[in-house]
């Protein structure tokens, strides 16, 4: 998989981001990754050769620039040795679904405008866990771009937090897939349902699943509750709306 590293100016500092693009030749329509919270590691890249094995040119940016220099994440250290608020919080705290989806992607979208390898001006989202919000948010900044939004068990997406991504409904134009997990206290059923009442009553079209058998973070390779065939299906999902709108 071919693969890039550039340095893209936001207006908080130089964030480092990935471009990972299919076999062959382009243009290609682009996809926004945007990151859980252990931040860009071997499985990030893996996840991300789903949407680069579809067609898709995909931008990887590290979403925790503004913290500065960090020491890798590994899940499994990190949960064995229940070491969430001491190295995966700090990070998470140097950003938030405003930061990511308005000043970041504002600059990531200035980025593909220059690549001659990009087909089209409509992009499409997708983000995992704590960048699932931040791929919805995205969506309501940045409306007559983003056609597409994916969240795969994204946390805390309607709150009574001013960067609640369901406050943006109104804005956005992009069809969403919400796709959560039964077992996840990030995301219950009540907010859930607060989540897509807002996207109803705004008009987004959306499909808002829940996933039972699953955890929050299913997708990831790298941890103790991956699912393979919840992951498949939901892949399976997320490239069937990416085509419609991007191809």
């Amino acid at each position: 998989m071919p693969q890039e590293t550039v340095s893209i100016q936001t207006a908080d500092g130089t964030c480092t981001t990935y471009v990972l693009t299919p076999e062959g030749e382009g243009p290609w329509p682009a996809v926004i990754y945007y990151m859980d919270a252990f931040a860009i590691r071997p499985a990030v890249f893996e996840m991300a050769r789903n949407l680069t094995d579809a067609g898709y040119l995909v931008l990887l940016p590290d979403l925790f620039y503004r913290h500065g220099p960090y020491e890798a994440l590994v899940p499994k250290d990190v949960f064995a040795n229940n070491a969430f608020a001491t190295d995966v919080a700090p990070l998470m705290a140097s950003t938030d679904n405003h930061k990511a989806g308005r000043t970041d992607t504002e600059a990531l979208i200035a980025y593909l405008d220059t690549r001659s390898d990009v087909k089209g001006d409509k992009i499409g989202t997708v983000g995992f866990c704590m960048g699932g919000g931040m791929a919805i948010a995205a969506a309501g900044f940045f409306p007559d771009r983003v056609a597409a939004a994916v969240s795969f068990h994204g946390g805390n997406l309607a709150t009574d937090k001013e960067v609640s991504p369901h406050l943006l409904a109104p804005q956005i134009k992009a069809e969403l897939l919400v796709l959560g997990a039964d077992n996840d206290h990030s995301y219950p059923l009540d907010m859930a349902e607060r989540l897509e009442a807002a996207l109803n009553e705004a008009g987004v079209t959306n499909t808002c699943k829940i996933y039972e058998g699953v955890a929050h973070g299913w997708t990831k390779p790298d941890f103790p509750i991956f699912d393979a065939e919840a992951t498949e299906r939901g892949w399976g999902e997320a490239l069937a709306l990416f085509d419609a709108h991007l191809k």
